[in-house]
């Protein structure tokens, strides 16, 4: 007999990935691909779309034949800050314009001489203006920048309810992709914010259905309940909420790192907004202090420019452990040594200087540095909240230095990690189901770990 399957499609923007769940949400089947960028117009690497597409549907239909599994529901998680827009024919107008894509200054200049001052504009929409990180911004520079291409624009859809498009042909609007950054939602009127209407955007915007919502389709000649698509942070957030009956804060890492506080009541405030604080959303709309890290990219970079500088491999980090010694050592007389390539900080100096004979030393100083930047987002989003519980998920629960840093510079936090690459796509098959999780569904779905910070002698 088949087994009974939730399939969700995980879409980073290095790693596209699928996975089957079965009823108890274990995972049972996983594949992965990568594809090359391609450029947009002006030349700026951008996502391939038409090959994710194919991909996509390529994926689906080969494993709705295969015999041993019976796929009963499909729902969909990706990157926020990312719009697809279509035509009266259903045909993607532009390229999916990349989130890094820089656009004129006068354009941010002119939207907030209409809709400004800045800071009251972030405290209502939890998003200070960012250029194409705000995918409400996005719409303004069409529409003023591109005209003739914007009145093509029937529908503009953020990426994970393009990726159930596809597969539903019905355009739809959900809370997390609205709530993450885009500069589209005031939080105080749980609405749209004005300039939305002011400059009739809303008309493309689809109408607004619950995170929750599935549609019921008939797929090839099978029954499958379709979701709408999930923006990924929220989805990683969702297992946690559903499951953890203490306040805890969620740190999911990847190439940003996300911290994020679902039980802060206040809105933002000035202070916030220095400490580069944001909104997300959870799935019943509900407001998430957040703070954003460009943490896995800058990690990349610095990487590769060490394996440079010491002639070593580019995969020879993931070797190095947490060397108690070489820690105390770069403390006794700590200075601040890297210069970020995508992250701007007020201690940094202005070109990196690397005073050490070995990589194990530079390495471990790299990551202090990290380090210190990843605590101060969880302290600017613990607020006056007081919480003992950390989590942190994805990519960097497997970077025992990173580990080791954290629990010892927050130790008046209970830490637990948890398995790093099911966060968003476990989020995503649980959003579409009835199921009330216990609380020890991360200890079984998780390989949930508990760590205690090291003693120092």
């Amino acid at each position: 007999m088949k087994k009974k399957v939730t399939a969700v499609f995980d879409i980073g923007k290095t790693n596209k990935k699928f996975f089957l769940f079965d009823k108890d949400f274990q995972e049972v089947y996983r594949e992965y691909t990568r594809f090359e960028n391609i450029k947009d117009e002006d030349g700026y690497p951008t996502e391939d779309l038409e090959q994710l597409k194919i991909w996509l549907k390529e994926v689906f239909d080969r494993i709705l034949d295969a015999k041993e599994y019976n796929i009963t529901a499909i729902n969909f998680s990706s990157y926020g800050a990312s719009l697809v827009h279509l035509d009266e024919n259903d045909e993607v107008v532009t390229p999916l314009y990349n989130y890094t894509k820089e656009i004129p200054q006068e354009i941010v200049d002119s939207f907030y001489e209409k809709y400004g001052p800045k800071l009251d504009f972030a405290l209502a929409t939890g998003s200070p203006v960012s250029g194409l990180l705000n995918s409400g911004i996005q719409l303004y520079w069409l529409k003023h920048t591109k005209p003739k291409i914007f009145k093509r624009i029937k529908y503009s859809l953020h990426l994970p309810q393009y990726l159930s498009f596809i597969f539903t042909g019905i355009p739809v609007s959900e809370y997390t992709s609205i709530g993450c950054h885009t500069a589209l939602w005031d939080y105080n009127k749980k609405d749209y914010h004005d300039w939305v209407y002011k400059e009739g955007i809303n008309k493309i915007l689809p109408r607004i259905v619950s995170t929750e919502t599935s549609i019921n389709m008939n797929y090839n000649g099978k029954r499958i309940k379709i979701g709408v698509g999930i923006h990924d942070s929220s989805a990683a957030l969702l297992p946690y909420v559903r499951s953890v009956r203490k306040k805890f804060i969620l740190v999911s890492t990847g190439t940003w790192s996300i911290t994020m506080n679902p039980f802060s009541e206040e809105a933002l405030k000035d202070s916030d907004i220095d400490k580069k604080c944001i909104n997300y959303m959870r799935i019943n709309g509900k407001a998430v202090k957040a703070s954003s890290l460009f943490l896995g990219n800058e990690y990349k970079e610095q990487v590769k420019m060490l394996s440079e500088h010491f002639q070593v491999s580019n995969e020879y980090h993931k070797t190095i452990r947490f060397h108690h010694d070489i820690y105390l050592e770069i403390l006794e007389n700590f200075q601040y040594m890297f210069k970020w390539v995508s992250i701007v900080d007020r201690n940094m100096p202005t070109e990196t200087k690397i005073p050490y004979d070995n990589y194990e030393h530079a390495y471990h100083q790299l990551m202090v540095e990290l380090v210190l930047l990843q605590v101060e987002c969880i302290n600017s989003v613990s607020g006056k909240d007081n919480i003992e519980k950390l989590y942190i998920d994805g990519g960097f629960t497997d970077n025992e230095v990173y580990i080791q840093l954290i629990s010892h510079y927050l130790r008046n936090m209970k830490l637990s990690t948890t398995d790093s690459s099911l966060g968003s796509a476990l989020g995503a098959a649980l959003c579409i189901s009835d199921v009330r999780l216990n609380s020890k569904f991360l200890k079984k779905n998780y390989a949930l770990k508990k760590h205690v910070p090291f003693i120092i002698q």
